[in-house]
């Protein structure tokens, strides 16, 4: 919808007003008419008495607590599943039906052409295709799962009108939207796993920044804005082992060897690159975006426990949203048999069967993003629907997309593919400069032939793989074998999977398929696609040499998206060079090592603690220089005399904070925003850390030196000066000009906006779904990782979607939370009541056994086999 309005922000003001205000009005009217119909409720669920569902087999139980989180009580896995998919649609339909439409490229027949540009990029990237492909590969079980899943969702539609399954409906409804959603179906629940494996794909953003950058500064510069991994600071998550004869051995060790780098590509590519990169950006971000992706996950044994048994701690970092990613669940078999092996309990996603993270009765598991290498662009030589590759004229792969839109006319997509994937460029029109090459053996003609440039994505995900069975087969792991066995499948995307046991074992795998590259190409820049040594060999990183370690000899697992492995000891695989630098994996790490130092040992309060920890990594860095500097006395050094005795830490009420955070989004746009633009500028995150960490050491780097002012060279100390008296005139235009009343809170704020009518640029449609106002604490690259981008401003872009912490000796006394609450519809009391919980660190009980639920349950829903 942005395109639409700024063309409306382009009317005349009194235009624009008068049209604001008149609909406005009118909406706000009709929509209090409505509500004192009970339209706002009509489409809240029913959560006690007994409901008739079709398709099932038996009775099934829905016990709530007072948060809304179902409990669900069935006597087979058909049962169960059939009933998760029905109190998914129960909760969050519109999500559903949004997230499926997104992923089959269809957003436009809700939200009209508007929408097109979304639909258009993930029609070419082929989203849906590769999901029906998926479903063909899923075990017999497996797919019954789905079709359960889907069964209940219908069972939930059947009979129902728009206003009667969400208030976002009715207000379409409103504006003249004919439609009637479509049966679920197994494939939208796969399809839901390609936007996950998109969200979390890995480096392809910085391929792109990387060789965008390079035409921009060259090389050398560039090298340092992209610092290599430091192994010596920021240890790898597996410390022990090597791959022997093909599977990694923990207590082994063995010399291997590395795909060299290759000379990067000339700068004829470049605004080719940049219209891809603004393609990628038209994808909606499903499940977040930008440099906060990433996660804590960390295990201890019960040798560093006060209770002696192992403690799991997880808090993935995604976009922020409304709802949010996740809905909390519990799917129990009333008698746990090998008919009826369910009894778990966790995090899912709406659209989904089963629990993608959280505990059954024997294990518990989280997942932090691994972020390997899965994508790679290709630049290729096109000519009409012909591609060059290795001497020889091929022909492309031509399909043609329909794409409905909402009171317009269709939109035909043509989409063009190598086989590198397909050409992302084909989505902005001609793009790349023409080259002329002589022609060469084969099919090329012996004269002269004049290529086009295209670009081209290849990704492991639009290879089908059953990565659905991995998930199911997790549900029901017991043990650390049958857990290593289930994921085995976990295709995409490459995930880091934390374990622990009831029976006092901790361990970690890495998961997801890798592609094996031929030494022409290191993945970090996009690879000349007509050449083949630059091909992918066809080969993945085999499941049984990917990392993995039960029991560490340290007696605890730490991974926060920090490499997985160093290199330098003989891991013969590439997984990726764009890590994670380590800083809350370290915090972590020090956080552990300093609880259990001496006699102290670990509980669930101090597992709690760390994910809350918001001590900033790059502060004592920056800060001496920053103290090192003399300002003039009064106004100009309240700030800075806020810093000396700083503890670093950020907290929504610390006024060293707020100005710090300033100081630093000053710092960046001073020393960088002169010479690089648009998405190539400072996010601000732990990558710039690194970046400006060692450049703080070389006060006359040019990167200093403002390029615009052509009458003198500045350095360092010019630029933090510069930076010290900007931020206190933020802050004191923003706050107030006593600097002990600012806050990084103020700031730094969580709002959470609803993708859809929550950006429909009408403020009284968007108060009636959005939430905000929070001051929280915490920042980037910190394990309290409430991310921010520098580019934009200090509110809160992506944050822990959820936390968890749980202790294998009672699992009734594990804790959790989410960002949001488990419903999806506005003004009910689930649909934001764990946010203020959340934004004061606080966790809800986690009620696991049947006597347990049964105690925290404030409603029961029985549902019963239609007549």
């Amino acid at each position: 919808m942005t395109d639409a309005l700024r063309r409306f922000r382009d009317w005349p003001a009194p235009l624009r007003w008068t049209t604001y205000v008149a609909v406005a009005l009118t909406l706000v009217l009709v929509l209090v008419l409505l509500a004192s119909v009970g339209v706002v409720r009509r489409s809240w669920p029913q959560t006690d008495g007994e409901l008739e569902v079709a398709g099932l087999e038996g009775e099934v139980e829905v016990l709530r607590d007072e948060h809304g989180i179902p409990q669900i009580y069935a006597d087979s896995v058909h049962d169960l599943v059939l009933a998760q998919g029905f109190v998914h649609a129960q909760d969050r339909f519109f999500e559903m039906d949004v997230r499926r439409h997104a992923t089959a490229g269809r957003l436009a027949e809700l939200f009209g052409e508007d929408a097109v540009e979304t639909d258009r990029v993930v029609r070419t990237l082929g989203w849906r295709q590769v999901a029906e492909q998926e479903l063909t590969l899923l075990e017999p079980r497996t797919r019954a799962l789905m079709d359960a899943y889907a069964e209940g969702v219908n069972a939930y539609l059947d009979d129902r009108g728009l206003s009667e399954i969400s208030l976002e409906y009715a207000v379409l409804d409103l504006s003249g939207l004919d439609y009637s959603p479509e049966d679920w179906t197994a494939v939208d629940s796969l399809a839901w796993l390609k936007a996950m494996a998109w969200d979390l794909k890995g480096n392809l953003e910085e391929e792109i920044e990387r060789a965008l950058t390079i035409g921009a500064v060259g090389a050398e510069r560039t090298n340092q804005l992209f610092p290599p991994y430091p192994y010596d600071e920021h240890p790898p998550i597996v410390e022990q082992g090597a791959v022997v004869d093909g599977v990694y051995e923990q207590d082994a060790t063995a010399p291997g060897t590395r795909l060299p780098q290759r000379p990067p590509l000339g700068p004829r590519v470049q605004d080719a690159l940049v219209d891809v990169q603004a393609a990628v950006d038209e994808v909606p971000a499903l499940l977040g975006e930008g440099d906060g992706i990433g996660s804590n996950a960390w295990a201890v044994d019960g040798e560093l426990t006060a209770s002696g048994a192992p403690i799991l701690a997880n808090d993935p970092h995604l976009g922020i949203s409304l709802p949010g990613v996740w809905t909390q669940v519990g799917l129990h078999c009333r008698e746990v048999s090998e008919d009826c092996p369910l009894d778990v309990a966790g995090f899912s996603f709406s659209g989904v069967p089963g629990v993608v993270i959280g505990h059954n009765a024997d294990i518990a598991w989280g997942f932090t993003n691994l972020a390997p290498d899965t994508t790679d662009l290709y630049v290729e030589r096109v000519r009409g629907d012909r591609w060059l590759h290795d001497g020889r004229s091929r022909a492309l792969i031509v399909r043609e997309e329909t794409i409905e839109v909402r009171g317009g006319e269709d939109v035909t997509l043509r989409v063009r593919s190598t086989s590198h994937g397909p050409l992302l460029s084909d989505l902005d029109g001609e793009l790349g400069d023409l080259v002329v090459d002589a022609g060469e053996a084969g099919d090329v003609p012996a004269e002269t032939v004049r290529w086009d440039h295209e670009v081209a994505l290849a990704w492991t995900a639009l290879d089908p793989q059953p990565t659905a069975d991995a998930l199911y087969a997790l549900n029901l792991a017991t043990d650390w074998t049958s857990f290593r066995a289930a994921l085995a499948d976990f295709a995409v995307p490459g995930q880091n999977v934390v374990y622990a046991d009831t029976d006092g074992h901790i361990g970690y795998q890495a998961t997801g398929r890798v592609p094996i590259r031929k030494s022409g190409n290191d993945g970090l820049l996009p690879a000349a696609g007509w050449l083949a040594e630059n091909d992918w060999t066809g080969e993945y990183v085999p499941y049984d040499a990917l990392p993995n370690v039960l029991d560490p000899e340290s007696g605890k697992v730490v991974t926060a998206n920090q490499a997985v492995v160093d290199d330098a000891d003989g891991y013969p695989y590439y997984l990726t060079d764009d890590w994670d630098r380590g800083y809350r994996s370290s915090r972590i790490g020090e956080l552990l090592e300093t609880a259990t130092s001496g006699t102290d040992s670990l509980d669930l309060d101090d597992m709690a603690e760390i994910q809350t920890d918001d001590r900033n990594p790059m502060a004592p860095v920056l800060t001496p220089y920053l103290l090192d500097l003399p300002l003039p006395p009064g106004y100009d050094s309240d700030g800075q005399r806020l810093l000396r005795d700083w503890n670093f830490r950020q907290g929504a009420g610390s006024a060293a904070a707020a100005y710090y955070n300033v100081v630093w989004r000053e710092l960046l746009a001073r020393t960088f925003h002169d010479e690089l633009t648009g998405d190539l500028r400072p996010n601000g995150g732990q990558r710039w850390f690194a970046a400006v960490t060692e450049l703080l050491t070389r006060p006359g780097d040019r990167w200093w030196d403002d390029v615009e002012t052509e009458d003198r060279v500045e350095t360092r100390d010019d630029v933090l000066e510069a930076s010290l008296l900007a931020a206190r005139d933020v802050l004191t235009a923003r706050q107030s000009p006593n600097e002990e009343e600012w806050t990084w809170g103020a700031l730094h704020r969580l709002e959470l906006r609803s993708s859809t009518l929550g950006e429909s640029g009408i403020g009284a449609i968007e108060r009636l779904f959005n939430r905000g106002g929070w001051r929280i604490g915490g920042g980037g690259a910190i394990p309290n990782a409430t991310g921010w981008d520098a580019r934009e401003g200090y509110d809160v872009l992506t944050a822990p979607s959820m936390r968890m912490v749980i202790p294998l000796d009672d699992l009734d006394d594990a804790r959790w939370i989410n960002l949001t609450g488990v419903s999806g519809h506005a003004f009910h009391p689930n649909y934001t009541d764990q946010t203020d919980l959340f934004v004061e660190g606080e966790t809800l009980p986690w009620a696991f056994s049947a006597d347990a639920v049964e105690d925290a349950a404030e409603d029961t829903l029985t549902l019963v086999p239609e007549d």
